[in-house]
């Protein structure tokens, strides 16, 4: 759970700043690394040797590796970017520079499971400019260029019931980061840990397409693919059960008493007379 919910980065050193202003220090070490390499194959001698690969030798690193990153992905071969982050083609055209400097400065990655969907955040943070960029499902949705100040927060919504999201930014020693995510004021792990219990989740594949539908225990409330369903509840010999449709399909929520005192009310999914497991998110 710790590797999900924070990321961390350190800051580079003096030479490596010299050297590539803006690109952490496995990024520019990467470059360099592929710079020569595509130099001695251009020129079909051994690594280190000198080659033009189209442009002059006299190039600064950061613009030798860029060119060689946008040179390699027009034949298919892209490099990692050394966090562990891989380089994906786009279709129709190489790979642009917005898209390598956007990795650069990625530090942490979040999927987050709400009734509606289970939503990706995404975090740039660049340690030199004190840059923050916050995505939403691939959306940007919060851009500052210039902070002064590394540490901080940002807050921002996810999902159609606007739940409040929190990114905060620790320094946790000398130049290194901590990025932890907040939702409804609870640690990501807290939060979920607390949904499992006010939820329940089903998966199910109908006629060709997957389905997500969530019970939401506290208001009966039925999501299905991101959307609230109508419902119509009714009361029955052994408890309840709340009855909807995806498309043609017959569906209802079947609420009984477990006799158990600590696992309370179970829930079940039953499609077309037949029960969908639950999964756990």
């Amino acid at each position: 759970m710790r590797a999900c919910c924070q990321g961390r980065r350190d800051a580079p050193t003096a030479l490596s700043k010299r050297r590539f202003p803006g690109f952490p220090l496995q990024g520019r070490t990467a470059i360099l690394r592929l710079a020569a390499a595509l130099r001695a194959e251009a020129c079909g001698g051994e690594r280190g040797e000198a080659a033009p690969l189209g442009f002059p030798p006299s190039l600064s690193p950061p613009e030798a590796g860029r060119r060689a990153n946008l040179a390699r992905s027009r034949r298919g071969l892209l490099p990692s970017h050394g966090r562990g982050l891989a380089f994906d083609r786009r279709a129709g055209g190489p790979l642009s520079l917005s898209y390598i400097d956007r990795m650069a400065d990625l530090v942490a990655v979040w999927e987050v499971g709400l009734s509606d969907g289970v939503h990706k955040i995404e975090f740039e943070h660049g340690t030199t400019s004190g840059k923050r960029v916050v995505y939403v499902d691939g959306k940007e949705i919060i851009r500052k260029e210039w902070m002064f100040k590394l540490v901080g927060k940002e807050t921002f919504t996810v999902g159609a019931a606007n739940t409040k999201a929190t990114i905060n930014i620790d320094a946790v020693s000398g130049f290194a980061y901590e990025y932890t995510l907040e939702i409804d004021g609870k640690s990501l792990k807290k939060y979920l840990e607390n949904r499992s219990k006010t939820t329940n989740t089903w998966v199910l594949h109908l006629d060709g397409t997957d389905f997500r539908v969530v019970l939401e225990k506290d208001t009966m409330d039925v999501w299905c693919n991101g959307k609230k369903v109508e419902t119509a509840g009714e009361f029955v010999e052994d408890g309840t059960e709340t009855h909807f449709s995806i498309g043609k399909h017959n569906c209802y929520i079947k609420a009984i008493s477990s006799g158990k005192r600590r696992e309370g009310i179970l829930h079940m999914l039953i499609v077309d007379d037949g029960e969908i497991p639950e999964v756990l998110e």
